[in-house]
């Protein structure tokens, strides 16, 4: 199996942290007073906030998911191999006969 480093989660990241990046630098470069540029700077920060909490918890219900997916996958590959040996599936009762 191989391992790829550059996961959709990377690549997200990426781009949140760039948009950040070039949004600071429109600000810091827009002609504007330094409260109202620091007063901007603070909404994107809470908003850049806001939307990686929602970024981090849509990871984790992803990752949820494809835990509990690949769990049922073993248990249904234990099954079959049970069954192919002729014992009883694991969540049938009676245990394996051995």
């Amino acid at each position: 199996m191989s391992r790829e480093d550059n996961g959709a989660g990377s690549v997200i990241l990426a781009f949140v942290l760039g948009a950040i990046t070039g949004a600071a630098v429109a600000l810091l470069t827009a002609p504007a007073s330094g409260e109202e540029t620091r007063r901007k700077i603070g909404e994107k920060a809470r908003d850049s906030a806001d939307q990686a909490r929602k970024m981090a918890d849509q990871g984790r219900d992803l990752w949820s998911r494809q835990r509990d997916t690949f769990t049922n996958a073993i248990e249904r590959g234990r099954d079959a191999y049970n069954q192919a040996r002729g014992a009883q599936p694991s969540g049938a009762p009676g245990g394996e006969d051995m």
